[in-house]
């Protein structure tokens, strides 16, 4: 009998953290529907002003465009077309966002990315956190194509949450979230309107707050794929990230390095100062969010100029 209750708790164990069979269950296409917007700030920020030249912004999980607020306008200033759009189920209401996934918020994106590749002789993607990682997961998906970006360049992006292997933690709660996520889909989901006790910019974040079970069990599979996949990225791309990043580890930033096929790789390795925030977000902070973009749009503009030679 033991050896039974040993091998169950064995395979309940494996269940949880590798993840083995999981699947999302929500995949039905979702639209964005802005009249719903919990606050003004978790708009779509888009500039059009009849450039040949775009770039594609993605925020992260849960937040809201609005950590592009300053960014944007410097590429716009720059001449670009700018498009950081309000992924499915944020910013709107958090209790519906609970029963989304991540194949329902990429689907979207490739969508809108399709669209935009159509439209620009240029085209750039750039995203944060969760958007970092979608950014990444669009090179895989197009690099080898004849819809291939013209670069990628990922902030703060995970790829992987919780390894022995790689000796990444995250955090040990999400081995069991598996299991909580049979009975609850979020807890004390709500709306986060600015942080008053924020600083250096972070006191601008608008997205949600709570504990989003299986929405986050959704985007910790997902990187699996994303992981397994960096060897698709041959596109020009440059990732960054701050050495005491405090939501997703350092070390993420030293396995894209390692892992992806770029010819054209470039890294960047912050180390802000002494801040009560994560360290995370940032294009956000006012701390580094000039010199950061300035440098950005340096790496963008090498990318457009030999795009102008071929």
């Amino acid at each position: 009998m033991w050896i039974i209750l040993l091998a169950v708790l064995i395979l309940f164990i494996l269940w949880n953290t590798s993840l083995m069979g999981y699947r999302d269950r929500n995949v039905e296409p979702l639209e964005v529907d802005e009249s719903k917007v919990c606050c003004e700030e978790a708009r779509s920020i888009i500039y059009q002003q009849g450039s040949k030249t775009a770039i594609l912004l993605v925020h992260g999980f849960p937040s809201t465009p609005s950590v592009y607020h300053y960014s944007a306008k410097r590429f716009a200033n720059e001449g670009m077309d700018v498009y950081a759009p309000l992924l499915p189920g944020f910013g709107t209401d958090p209790k519906a966002f609970s029963h989304t996934s991540f194949t329902q918020w990429f689907s979207y994106l490739c969508t809108y990315y399709e669209n935009l590749r159509a439209s620009y002789d240029t085209l750039h993607v750039l995203g944060i956190s969760m958007g970092g990682m979608m950014t990444l997961k669009l090179g895989e998906t197009y690099c080898p194509t004849e819809l291939a970006p013209d670069s990628l360049t990922s902030i703060a992006a995970p790829v992987v949450y919780n390894s022995i292997k790689d000796w990444v933690f995250t955090d040990p709660k999400q081995y069991l979230a598996r299991t909580l996520a049979l009975f609850t889909a979020s807890i004390k989901p709500h709306v986060v309107n600015g942080d008053p006790k924020g600083e250096d910019g972070s006191e601008h974040w608008y997205g949600y707050g709570g504990t989003f079970v299986r929405p986050g069990l959704s985007l910790v599979s997902a990187m699996r794929e994303v992981r397994r996949n960096l060897d698709r990225i041959t596109c020009p791309l440059f990732s960054i990230h701050d050495k005491g990043d405090r939501t997703v580890p350092f070390k993420n930033l030293a396995i894209i390095a390692q892992e992806n096929k770029s010819t054209d790789f470039h890294m960047l390795e912050t180390e802000m100062g002494h801040f009560n925030h994560s360290r995370h977000a940032l294009l956000l902070y006012r701390s580094i969010q000039e010199e950061l973009t300035t440098t950005i749009l340096e790496f963008l503009h090498d990318k457009e100029n030999h795009h102008a030679q071929a």
